[in-house]
């Protein structure tokens, strides 16, 4: 094993071939764009978004790139940050469980914007979207589970690495485009933040937490571009990232299969905008609901079963905020339990639903009948794709009722089909541009070699 992990990683980015990408690869790759400008597009909209525009009016400077849904052109760095804020904002954005990270907002929104920026064809933007989640997932495959024991989220801390080669790819080629992807990944290694103190104190931070992360790598590549870089070996130096961040680490997972095996086909998208480790969760008080007809006033008492991995910073009942409720399995799973019940597919939990449910004492009192049990058959399911969970209920009327989810939908174990991926974009965006711009859009992911940045993000700028 070559034994300098951060050149292995810059070497792929600056050489990785996409004609050699399995057919799989760019269909996965396709549909995580698509999700990508549905959550975007959803993101946009609320209130925390139009925070970022009015940051951005105050230190951002005009450019190439475009700010998602809207006609405004601002340098790569900012534009990278709007588009990360849109799309992380609100807890739906794809997610690597193993690494316990979101890489896809930050990859794709650095890859339009550096893209835009240096005028790179599809091709190319499809190669730096691929350097960059390999990038972040393997580091965070590498640092886990020690790094979130520390006290670190790791999109805040990951995302800064995938990004400086994403841009890295797009600004840099010849002979020395190595050496300063490897500069500019070294670069980035000042950034890394991440401080995951808003699990226990609430607090609107998370909101921004992978745009400023996304934004750093991309300012760590233009840095480079100007003349500065970082350490060769910030990953795995004496003083390096590996040794400041986490309790050990793999450095062996950041090389092996890499350019052959390719991590962000573990993905998973979600179905609700709550953290990723609480899904199955939500899934199976639905599933339960839409089996046997009850709803939360029926309910005398639940269990949840757990793996240990959450236990701690997602199992603590009545959250402080909207952003801690996000992340709270016992408050998601009594809001599953009260949500309306339409007829057909079980909902998605919106965040429009977590904040309403936070004035709902209803929750309150169900959380206050809740408790949470280690479960081995739990455990046993729940890995680096995905998080199990059973909820076990105890009902009025007497009846006892269980139901394990051993991954929840969107999960590699459980994915949305082609169709489904383009029915939600379709719903989403259809109502910002036309039907003929979706479905061009459509055509572009499944076939990515044709994506054009600034035909992409030109042709959603009507509104």
């Amino acid at each position: 094993m070559n034994a300098r992990p951060t050149q292995a990683l810059a070497a792929f980015a600056a050489e990785f071939d996409p004609a050699a990408l399995p057919s799989e690869v760019r269909q996965k790759l396709g549909w995580l764009l698509l999700d990508f400008l549905r959550v975007s597009s959803l993101g946009a909209r609320l209130p925390w978004s139009d925070w970022a525009r009015r940051y951005a009016g105050v230190v951002a400077r005009p450019g190439a790139a475009h700010v998602l849904f809207s006609r405004d052109t601002l340098n790569p760095q900012h534009a990278t940050f709007l588009n990360v804020t849109f799309g992380s904002s609100f807890d739906a954005d794809d997610t690597h469980v193993g690494a316990m990270l979101h890489p896809g907002v930050a990859v794709w929104s650095a890859a339009l914007a550096t893209a835009e920026h240096v005028g790179a064809p599809g091709r190319e933007v499809l190669a730096a979207v691929v350097a960059g989640y390999e990038t972040i997932i393997r580091i965070g495959l590498a640092m886990q589970p020690g790094h979130f024991k520390r006290g670190f989220q790791s999109t805040g801390t990951c995302d800064v690495f995938g990004t400086a080669a994403t841009a890295g790819r797009l600004l840099f080629r010849g002979t020395d485009a190595v050496r300063k992807i490897q500069d500019s990944i070294g670069l980035a290694g000042s950034y890394p933040s991440g401080v995951a103190q808003f699990y226990y104190s609430g607090s609107s931070g998370k909101r921004i937490q992978a745009a400023h992360s996304a934004q750093c790598g991309v300012a760590a590549a233009l840095l480079t571009q100007q003349g500065f870089g970082g350490p060769a070996d910030i990953l795995e130096g004496a003083g390096g990232f590996a040794r400041a961040y986490g309790d050990g680490w793999n450095a062996s997972l950041i090389e092996d299969g890499l350019g052959r095996r390719f991590h962000l086909m573990d993905v998973l998208v979600k179905s609700h905008a709550a953290a990723a480790r609480v899904a199955a969760g939500i899934d199976a008080m639905l599933a339960l609901r839409q089996a046997h007809g009850f709803g939360i006033d029926d309910i005398v008492s639940t269990a949840l079963g757990i793996p240990r991995i959450i236990r701690g910073r997602l199992t603590n009942p009545h959250p402080v905020d909207l952003q801690a409720a996000q992340m709270c399995l016992p408050f998601s799973v009594a809001l599953a339990a009260k949500i309306a019940m339409p007829q057909g597919r079980p909902p998605d939990l919106t965040v429009a639903d977590f904040e309403a449910g936070l004035s709902d004492k209803s929750l309150y009192a169900l959380e206050e009948r809740t408790t949470i049990v280690l479960d081995e058959e739990v455990e046993a399911v729940s890995n680096e794709l995905s998080t199990g969970a059973r909820v076990s209920v105890t009902l009025r009327d007497g009846r006892a009722l269980s139901k394990l989810v051993p991954a929840p939908k969107g999960s590699p174990g459980q994915p949305f089909t082609a169709a489904e991926h383009e029915a939600r974009f379709m719903q989403q965006l259809s109502t910002r541009v036309s039907e003929k711009t979706c479905a061009e859009i459509v055509a572009m992911s499944r076939d990515l070699d044709r994506l054009d940045a600034r035909w992409l993000c030109g042709a959603l700028s009507g509104t």
